[in-house]
């Protein structure tokens, strides 16, 4: 190889909620990365003690089963994070819903394998746009056994929303979540199977 070219190896490493929460330190590391501009802005929902404190509580022992995260490496560099976790029966991901239509009772119904949560993926902002986001989302969705996934887009991250609808995700309806500062989001579902 020339000396001036360099390696672009992406690697992926999956992660139980036990493993991720040996990975503490490089899980805050990666989010700081990439949410440098939520950051430097103050936003409380995204403050870096805020987003581990949902870090912790997503893998903590008595969470659930399911707990899936995926770290990519480009050149052995951590450079991004997704994860999620099947929504089980009475689960919370689903309160406060407003669904644009149809029967909110029949679509919230979880048992576990119906529907797979993906709760954060993100590239540390200096790597975005190489194709690592599209890659984490693959490799995080690509074998799940569930029917569908679901996740929280914010509605004016329009960079986000229009990657997302190009990866075939749609508009379901809104939701805030329960936790502190949480900013008002629109729920989006994907179907698994095609």
């Amino acid at each position: 190889m020339n000396p001036d070219q360099k390696a672009t190896v992406l690697e992926f490493h999956h992660l139980s909620a036990e493993q991720a929460r040996e990975r503490r330190t490089q899980v805050e590391d990666i989010f700081r990365g990439s949410y440098v501009h939520a950051i430097e802005a103050g936003e409380k929902f995204e403050a870096p003690e805020a987003f581990m404190h949902r870090f912790d509580a997503y893998t903590a022992p008595n969470r659930g089963a399911g707990f899936e995260l995926v770290i990519a490496e480009l050149d052995g560099l951590a450079c991004g994070q997704a994860w999620g976790w099947p929504l089980h029966e009475n689960t919370a991901w689903w309160r406060g819903l407003q669904l644009d239509e149809g029967n909110a009772i029949e679509f919230t119904a979880e048992n576990g394998s119906r529907t797979f949560a993906l709760s954060e993926i993100m590239v540390r902002s200096e790597l975005t746009g190489l194709g690592i986001a599209h890659a984490l989302h693959d490799e995080l969705l690509g074998n799940r056994p569930e029917q569908r996934a679901t996740l929280l887009v914010r509605p004016d991250n329009t960079r986000a929303y229009s990657t997302y609808r190009k990866w075939g995700w749609h508009r379901v309806g809104i939701l805030t979540p329960s936790w502190p500062d949480a900013p008002t989001f629109h729920v989006l579902i994907r179907d698994l199977a095609a």
